[in-house]
């Protein structure tokens, strides 16, 4: 009677075993999954990000197409009513326009992003594409 004890005892703790296995599986795989889909940088369409009032829209595509100079006119006219994630990624913007005549103002103004920029924005994936070249 023993021996069918044990045995079932030894079935019992290799089924719960193989469980845990199993989870485990599950937790390393749904990890590297958020991993990967962080790190895709998947599609984010700016113009969809909240943070900016939509009527200013019309003046910030205008200063996009006048270029950084008045991309940074426009950021300090219009700078405190924006919020982030939409005022990140216009200021990534501004860093990669800037960057050949200025690269010590990029460089300022993607730290200062980048200070203030959550894992979870989801601006950050751009942020993190772009930290190779303003580190």
């Amino acid at each position: 009677m023993s021996s069918k004890l044990i045995g079932a005892l030894v079935i019992l703790l290799l089924v719960w075993g193989g469980y845990r296995m199993f989870v485990y599986y599950k937790e390393v795989e749904e990890q590297r999954w958020h991993e990967k889909e962080q790190t895709s940088g998947k599609e984010v369409d700016p113009t969809r990000l909240p943070g900016m009032p939509y009527e200013l829209d019309a003046s910030y595509n205008a200063a996009k197409s006048q270029g950084h100079a008045a991309i940074k006119k426009w950021l300090t006219l219009y700078g405190t009513q924006i919020q982030d994630p939409r005022k990140a990624w216009i200021e990534l913007d501004y860093c990669v326009l800037v960057s050949r005549d200025n690269p010590q103002e990029a460089r300022a103004v993607f730290a200062s992003v980048k200070g203030r920029l959550k894992e979870s924005s989801p601006v950050y994936p751009r942020l993190k594409q772009l930290e190779k070249s303003f580190d």
